[in-house]
């Protein structure tokens, strides 16, 4: 099955945070909606209720007391609470009752019968129905004495009923929402842009095309580091791309060449083309071709095995001066019995210099120095190596010069990247161009560093420096 059958279906950042944001924004404008609807309604109620009073009161204030002590309301009561009613906009349902001392009716707007009376309100008053309230107020003299009341029966929706407010808030939260969602809209459109564009150059990687014209106009800083780091990924991507196919075919080139030869000397020696005294030669370029090939393919294998962590480094305390006068005994030995000529000379300091390091892979790196040097000897000069030791603070160093026709200006940049080769040593020597590289990894994993100091026509010279042992150092190991 295909593999982007197999991902589940995704949506874009855009519908993704749109839609929660809108889902949030509305169950949380929801909720404070009817915490608001639920507090403009008490308000209203609250206020409305006082209001009643007021009016309550003022008709109380008009109704007249006579000397028996019975109520009489003026002729003028209906024209005052036509005015009333729209002065205070009371609606709905709405009772006004005027009751004597022994709660018989006196006076009611609209016109009630005392059975409707009773029926409606209690001895005491108080209202029957649970969805009216009765608000009363006494009708007395100056001396506290109470002669009657006037009851105001209103129903408790229209109290709390506020159409205006109401609407108020609905057009508030429509208006919010619509408000928030436009900026979520907005803001996941413009977040979304640069990351679809990302996206697609990344989709166009994957396929093999390097060659990404990414151009975003943002004023995040967050979203421009990610887009110029994409773009710089890119460029390092097609870069290695070209490298990697380039060095690929300088490797296979390079293994396959001995492989030719050997196979080219061997066929003529079994074919009987040439005879037992060139036959004996031709074996003997054989033997000398697979030495180089074996070489080539251990350089492979460690640098592979190193870049892969699984190269073991000590930490021993070593004597700098005897390590590198052996294996220089021991290479000018070697070179010499091979035909090279050459002279190595030493200049180490009277005191010792320690170094913290593992005595094997400071000798794969001197000799590998000590090879390159011998590579690019000079023809019309005799070929003299230098080593020298140096104990700085902190840190020990080993030199290593040599007189040989040095590393071209347009490649000394390029020395210590794997498999890179110059113009004139691929005319030289065959190898795969690791090294260097693979010495100063050995180097960077026993805390140390393999640096070119100088090169020209007369000369090159690198420096190898370790890190220098303490007094009390101990043997350990690590994993490079």
């Amino acid at each position: 099955m295909d593999r982007r059958m197999k991902r589940k279906k995704m949506t874009s950042i855009l519908s993704y945070w749109t839609r929660r944001y809108i889902l949030i924004l509305v169950v949380g404008m929801t909720l404070i909606t009817l915490f608001a609807v639920y507090w403009i309604r008490e308000t209203a109620s609250d206020n409305r209720q006082k209001t009643a009073g007021l009016l309550g009161q003022e008709i109380a204030d008009r109704v007249e007391v006579g000397q028996d002590g019975k109520l009489s309301v003026p002729y003028t009561m209906n024209k005052l609470l036509d005015s009333r009613m729209g002065y205070f906009n009371f609606k709905g349902e709405f009772c006004l009752i005027i009751t004597d001392k022994d709660g018989d009716l006196v006076f009611s707007r609209p016109p009630i019968k005392e059975e409707q009376l009773h029926q409606w309100l209690t001895k005491d008053l108080k209202s029957r129905d649970p969805a009216k309230k009765v608000i009363g107020i006494p009708i007395g003299d100056e001396g506290g004495r109470t002669y009657g009341q006037v009851s105001l029966l209103l129903s408790k929706r229209s109290l709390a009923a506020s159409p205006n407010e109401l609407a108020l808030a609905c057009v508030l939260l429509v208006a919010l929402i619509l408000c928030g969602w436009l900026t979520i809209y907005l803001l996941s459109r413009k977040l979304s842009l640069p990351i679809r564009r990302v996206a697609e150059s990344a989709r166009r990687i994957r396929e093999g095309h390097y060659d990404v014209n990414l151009e975003v106009d943002t004023k995040e800083r967050e979203i421009d580091e990610l887009v110029v780091s994409f773009k710089d990924m890119a460029s390092r991507l097609k870069q290695l791309e070209e490298w990697r196919a380039l060095s690929l075919a300088g490797v296979t080139h390079e293994l396959k060449t001995p492989v030719t030869s050997i196979k080219g000397l061997v066929m003529a020696v079994r074919d009987d083309v040439v005879g037992p005294e060139e036959a004996k030669e031709f074996l003997d370029i054989a033997l000398r071709e697979s030495g180089r090939l074996e070489r080539m393919v251990a350089d492979l294998l460690d640098y592979n095995a190193l870049s892969a962590g699984s190269v073991e480094v000590r930490r021993d305390r070593l004597d700098l001066g005897a390590l590198v006068s052996e294996i220089a005994y021991q290479w000018e030995l070697t070179s010499k019995n091979e035909g090279a000529v050459l002279s190595v000379s030493t200049d180490f300091p009277e005191a010792p210099v320690q170094a913290a390091g593992d005595a094997l892979r400071i000798q794969q790196i001197v000799v590998n120095l000590l090879n390159n040097a011998l590579q690019a000897a000079d023809p019309g000069r005799p070929t003299v190596i230098a080593i020298r030791l140096r104990a700085k603070e902190n840190r020990a160093s080993i030199e290593i010069a040599d007189n040989g026709t040095g590393i071209a200006a347009e490649d000394r940049p390029h020395i210590f990247e794997r498999f890179y080769r110059g113009e004139s040593k691929k005319l030289r020597t065959r190898g795969l161009g690791l090294g260097l590289t693979y010495s100063q990894l050995l180097a960077r994993a026993q805390g140390g560093e393999l640096r070119l100091l100088e090169s020209s026509p007369e000369g090159s010279a690198f420096e190898l420096e370790l890190p220098a042992a303490p007094p009390a150092e101990r043997s350990e190991r690590t994993s490079a």
